[in-house]
């Protein structure tokens, strides 16, 4: 029974979204209806996140592993449940922002709602998956449901671009992920992660060349996931063209469960090891991976500075945070794992108001996105533009909000794991991207609005409060980051 209350999260995510997609079928004119179960579904998910979260020790204390339902496929850590709430709370965002959204646009459908709960309950697979075809089905799941999602606006050429790029070259990386699983098992004989770790670790292996080149396919298909150089062409493109609310959860929930699974693989196949052969092999895929985060985070920001567009610029810039990302990876030590999570966490939080925000201000037909459209909001809607500042100061790292500690962790560990030149280039990078985040301040409160422009009016009440709870939490977990630190130093 406990068992089922550790998977509850999964399971009533997973139940509540195939019985919203009959409910559709059932009931396609009454979308508030569809609006409302599916807010109630990602309520009660996140409400079984929270009590995993809390209740983890008397929970898996209590569970008969040796006769374990899901047959040890599932991985049920504090860390998971953690990342469950992060889900639920940015598809909650999402979902707040999309109803206004799709209304101005005349597309509102029950069925993209029903795609939000589909695509949660694939993050959540992934982030508790301790086999590797529960993490490919967990891909997947929310893989498709990022396609369609990405294509939501069909009658839109750059979403329909957008999404077929997405798609096209998605499924290319998928088939590189499960050649490397595959290449995996044939090196160790099972998919099972702690099993693989052990067998590294011992060097008790079938063939080393099979580790190695399983590896290094598994580092393509994820580092696509993540948007990492040289997989990161379709991100741009993808994030322009979709719908700007489906950017916000595409770009940090979806990066997010990227960034765990990355975590999860190389925690598993780096191992501590005293095997010669092992530790060299160990060294050269951190050197490889060192050398995609700083090409990853320069090309992101030199890219970015560019750009007159607004949701264009935050596109190239993601592409820079996941080689931010990436340092925790190469560290491989719990440090630099502490680290990355800390800073995904508050990445979500703080692009997410960005593009919500953006989609508060943006027109029909993509209007209102480029950077001299912003001249003079400070005049019209000085809330939001104070508000939009705090977003693009903590993307660029700057003090006292969250996206600064989050950098700090981050190097720090980077440093201690003795890779000090990434974290030279982490900052020059930092450097370069504050020219378009404060650019983008610039315009607000410095230059005047355009001669005609229509005065920016927040007529999305329901879309304001993702956007107001972002930035409390940007701003608390940036004051008092110690919060978060500790909290997250004691569940990994």
């Amino acid at each position: 029974m406990n068992e089922l209350l550790l998977s509850s999260p999964i399971i009533s995510v997973s139940i509540l979204a195939i019985i919203s997609l009959i409910f559709d079928a059932m009931n396609e004119k009454n979308k508030s209806f569809g609006f409302m179960f599916v807010q109630l579904s990602l309520v009660i998910g996140l409400v079984f996140s929270v009590l995993g979260l809390f209740n983890y020790y008397q929970l898996v204390d209590s569970v008969d592993w040796v006769n374990s339902y899901t047959q040890m496929s599932l991985n049920f850590t504090q860390t998971s449940y953690f990342f469950d709430v992060i889900f639920c709370l940015a598809a909650i965002f999402t979902l707040w922002a999309s109803k206004p959204y799709l209304q101005r646009e005349d597309l509102e459908e029950t069925e993209y709602y029903n795609l939000l709960l589909y695509a949660v309950a694939g993050m959540m697979i992934i982030v508790h998956a301790n086999h590797m075809i529960t993490a490919f089905i967990g891909i997947e799941t929310m893989s498709l449901t990022f396609y369609i999602m990405a294509g939501y606006f069909r009658f839109n050429k750059k979403s329909v671009e957008g999404a077929m790029k997405y798609f096209l070259l998605g499924s290319f990386a998928t088939g590189f992920l499960i050649y490397g699983m595959a290449m995996i098992y044939g090196a160790t004989g099972t998919f099972q992660f702690d099993t693989i770790s052990a067998a590294i670790a011992t060097g008790e292996l079938n063939s080393t060349l099979y580790l190695n080149i399983g590896f290094g396919l598994l580092i393509v298909g994820l580092a696509f996931k993540m948007a990492v150089f040289p997989f990161h062409q379709w991100a741009p493109d993808v994030y322009t063209g979709s719908p700007t609310v489906v950017t916000a959860f595409m770009s940090t929930a979806g990066k997010a469960a990227a960034v765990i699974m990355f975590i999860m693989v190389s925690k598993t196949l780096l191992p501590n090891s005293e095997v010669e052969e092992i530790i060299a092999n160990n060294a050269n895929a951190q050197n490889l991976l060192a050398f995609l985060a700083a090409v990853t985070m320069l090309l992101g920001n030199i890219t970015a500075v560019v750009q007159k567009n607004v949701k264009r610029m935050l596109a190239f810039s993601s592409v820079a945070h996941a080689g931010y990302l990436m340092m925790g990876i190469v560290a491989n030590t719990s440090e630099g794992w502490k680290g990355a999570i800390f800073y995904i966490t508050a990445y979500v939080f703080m692009q997410i108001g960005a593009f919500i925000l953006l989609s508060i201000f943006e027109r029909e037909k993509g209007k209102n996105l480029e950077f001299s459209d912003y001249s003079g909001l400070y005049k019209s809607n000085p809330a939001m533009a104070v508000i939009m500042a705090i977003f693009m100061l903590s993307l660029a790292g700057i003090p006292p909000f969250a996206g600064f500690f989050g950098k700090y962790l981050l190097f720090i560990a980077t440093v201690k794991a003795g890779f000090t030149w990434l974290t030279l280039v982490a900052v020059v990078s930092s450097i370069i991207s504050m020219y378009f985040y404060i650019g983008l301040i610039k315009h607000m409160w410095f230059n005047e609005a355009n001669e005609g422009a229509e005065p920016f009016e927040n007529k999305s009440p329901l879309a304001s409060i993702p956007v107001y709870l972002s930035t409390a939490v940007i701003v608390v977990i940036g004051v008092l980051p110690f919060l978060l630190d500790d909290f997250i130093a004691n569940i990994i």
